[in-house]
């Protein structure tokens, strides 16, 4: 799975969950993102502006 910001692969533990987060913008569509963006991005709005 890839960051939809930063286009590098986020990494998975155990069970394949991964190391960042999932978010949905206003139509319910998800979008990962891994930790470092989720870092350098502090609010939801911030992380959606980032994708367009």
């Amino acid at each position: 799975m890839k960051c939809e910001i930063c286009k590098n692969k986020i990494p998975e533990i155990f069970l394949k969950k991964i190391l960042g987060t999932v978010i949905k913008d206003e139509k319910g569509k998800k979008h990962y993102v891994c930790s470092d963006c989720q870092k350098a991005h502090s609010s939801k709005e911030k992380l959606l502006e980032q994708m367009n």
